[in-house]
This record gives structure tokens, sequence and C-alpha cells, in this order.
């Protein structure tokens, strides 16, 4: 009997090992892995009652201390898990009835149902829950006064657990339990042996316990359920929706753009990078309208001096919205032209120098074109620029332009830079 309980639990581990990496049937959209937790603890204790094969004449209490119970669960999905778990009980004698004392301990595979998320608990409570599990197991009985040794047997289980969430790491439980024994030789007191039957002993267990979740995420298994699967579902259409955007309009979509702000109406690789094929920061496509413009060259590669003198010319701006001192998205590869110039420029510096149209008074445009310095400065020092080499200036309101034309007010609000 001992080698057959051996190579029962060796299946039951093999099986619990192999079924980690079985896929749960579904056929309706999934939550992503990543946005809750899959493993938990239970611990609990309470009562014991077995109902069945007590020897004549001996009885325990109707509510028999005690029972204790340790599982390890992993949910697949909110729907469906497997747990690990461990029981004991003890058995004495009843008040004015023949002593005796045993233990029972067991240990069973068991296969969870969420039925709180099965049954859409999330409609109208978000604090309850209830688990059904069942599976099998083995196990084993010792006596004090009776029967010398052990005896072992297999057995199944069914429950019913109702949860009350106390919060995101832990919930109050109340579990009742059914055990089924077979193959078991001596009643629960262990006094007799048990009479030839197909059923050799039941046990019913109820108990109060904690569940502890673990893992990173903020939420488990048990208390994910359809609202969530829309929001998952919404967030994942979001981010197709956002990362097929073409921001610096370039041919490539953001999500696969590995330089999204690159300067608008220069060739781009696959990867939606500036094609740089001198590696010195300028693409090729406008090095060579700098070369063509103003005519200075250095061995077929525009001078420094060419790039300086457009950034100190005013080609090169960050805009803004009206009010803002966020930069546009389109607007960032000024920045960035700024930026890999003064990377390969260590010894220069620049002057940030910020503007703002006509509308609103004059002081709160002085304000507001400081403003925008300060962001662009902080995006240039994010990537990488020493901020000691940024200067910036507020030089408030730009009055070239007429103040009535929305246009011509968009052309205003900017930050363009001054290299020394």
């Amino acid at each position: 009997m001992r080698k057959k309980l051996t190579s029962l639990t060796f299946l039951l581990l093999s099986f619990m090992a192999s079924a980690q990496t079985m896929p749960a049937p579904s056929t309706e959209p999934s939550i992503d892995n990543s946005v809750y937790n899959k493993w938990s603890i239970e611990l609990n204790g309470g009562v014991n009652k077995p109902m069945y094969r007590m020897s004549p004449g001996y009885f325990t209490e109707a509510l028999n201390p005690f029972h204790v119970d340790l599982g390890a669960r992993y949910m697949f999905n909110p729907k469906f898990g497997l747990k690990l778990d461990f029981g004991y009980d003890q058995f004495k004698e009843a008040d004015d009835y023949p002593e005796f004392k045993s233990q029972y301990y067991r240990t069973s595979l068991q296969g969870v149902i969420n039925l709180g998320r099965t049954l859409n608990f999330e409609t109208w409570t978000n604090t309850f829950g209830l688990l059904l599990h069942g599976g099998f197991g083995a196990a084993m009985l010792k006596s004090d006064d009776g029967f010398d040794g052990e005896d072992y047997m297999a057995n199944g289980i069914l429950g019913l657990t109702g949860q009350v969430r106390l919060g995101n790491r832990v919930a109050l439980t109340a579990d009742l339990t059914g055990v089924v024994n077979a193959l078991q030789n001596w009643n629960f007191d262990g006094m007799g042996p048990t009479s030839t039957g197909a059923i050799d002993g039941v046990i019913l267990n109820a108990s109060l316990g904690l569940t502890f979740y673990l893992g990173k995420h903020a939420r488990h298994a048990d208390w994910v359920g359809e609202e969530d699967r829309i929001d998952e579902i919404d967030r994942r259409l979001s981010l197709i929706e956002t990362g097929l955007l073409d921001s610096d309009k370039d041919g490539v979509a953001d999500l696969y753009d590995l330089e999204p702000n690159s300067v608008t109406g220069v060739a781009v690789n696959t990867k939606g990078q500036s094609i740089d094929n001198n590696q010195n920061g300028v693409p090729d496509e406008l090095e060579s309208y700098l070369e063509k413009t103003y005519g200075v060259k250095s061995d077929g590669i525009a001078t420094n001096t060419t790039v300086e003198q457009l950034i100190n010319d005013g080609y090169v701006n960050v805009y803004f919205d009206f009010n803002s001192s966020k930069p546009t998205t389109a607007s960032l590869s000024g920045i960035d032209f700024l930026v890999k110039y003064l990377k390969n420029n260590p010894n220069k510096t620049a002057d940030v120098v910020g503007y703002a149209d006509e509308i609103g008074s004059s002081s709160y445009n002085v304000e507001l074109s400081r403003k925008r310095a300060e962001a662009v400065k902080q995006v240039a020092v994010n990537a990488g620029i020493d901020a000691s080499r940024l200067n910036v200036i507020a030089n408030g309101e730009d009055t070239s332009v007429n103040k009535d034309s929305k246009e011509a007010r968009q052309i205003v609000r900017r930050v363009s830079f001054q290299v020394k």
C-alpha cells in the first residue's frame, strides 16, 4: 500500500507540473496575463465530522476539533485554476464515550472553478466571491490507542469556498468540504477494521481562513471580471490606434518608428531613422540641401559653420499651440536637430529663446515664453545635453506678424536657438 501511495503522489505532482504549461480552453477574449496575479496561498482551520466508518460505540463531538488546511493555488485565467493542498484532522472521543485519539493526513490536487466570475458576480458586487473545488489525492490514518502503523488510502474531495475580499492582497474565506476515502482499512477511531464497501470513510470539514494573493500586480484573477476584460480590449485597441499614427509624417507608423521625431521631409529607413551615412548628426538629405543652398562644402560634407548659420538664422524652431508650453509633436525634430549639433560640437553652447504671440497681456506673455524655453531646454537635457550649455531667454511677444491672423500667430508661438 505504501508503494501505491508513493506512486499516486508522484503521479499527482507530475500532472500538476505539466498543467502549469497547459493553456485553459476558452472561446472568450482573454485578459493579458500581465494585468493580474495568478498565485495565492490558502490557510484555514476549523472543525471536522467523520460521518462514516466509526467502530460501534465510538463517537466524536458533532463539531469535532480540529482541522487545518494549507494550499497553494494557481489560476490559469479568472475562471479556472488548480491547487495543491495538505490537510490535517484530529479525531477524539465525545464526552462520556470510550476514549480514542487518531490523526488523519491528506494531500490532493484539485481543480478550482471561480463561480463568482462564471456567474458574473462583478455586476452586483466587488466584495464577495465563490469557488468550487474538487479533485483526488492520497491520505494516511494513524491511531494512538488502536492499530499499529499507518493506514494508507486514496481519496476524492469536493468543496465550496465563500470569499470576502479584504483588500487586493488578502481575502477572508469560509469553506465546507467533503472527503471520501477508498482503500481504507481501519475506522477513523482506529479501534476496528472497516467493513468491505466501495466507500470506506467520509469526512466533512468546516473552516474559516485567509487567502493571501502573491504577485506584483494590483489584483488577483479571483477578482477580475467581464468589465476588466472589456477595459483590456479597449486598452489594446487604443494602443493599436495610437501606434498606427505617424507623428513625424515620415511614412513609418509610431509603433515601428525608432526615431518618431525625425526632421520633416528627409529620407528615412524602414525603421523611421533619418539616413545619415556619414554619421555626422545631420540627415544626408538635409545636408545636401545645405550644401546646395549655402555652397559650403568640406569633402562633400556640409560644414558645422553652415549648420550653425542655419540654426542662428531661425530655420530651426520648435512650435507651440495657443497658450501652451508643451512643444507640438511635429516640431520636436527642431530640438533633435539642436541636440545632434551640440553633441557633435561639445565646445558649443546655445541660447534657448522663447516667444509668444500678442494675445494676452505683455507680462503674461513674457512668462509664457520663458516656460516654453524652459520646456525645450528640459527636453534637450533629457536627450543628453548638459544644462550648463543651454541658456534660457524669455523674449515675450513677437510683434512681427499681423496679430489678427491665426496662421501668422502660430508661426511666432515658438522657441528658436542661437548657437555660440
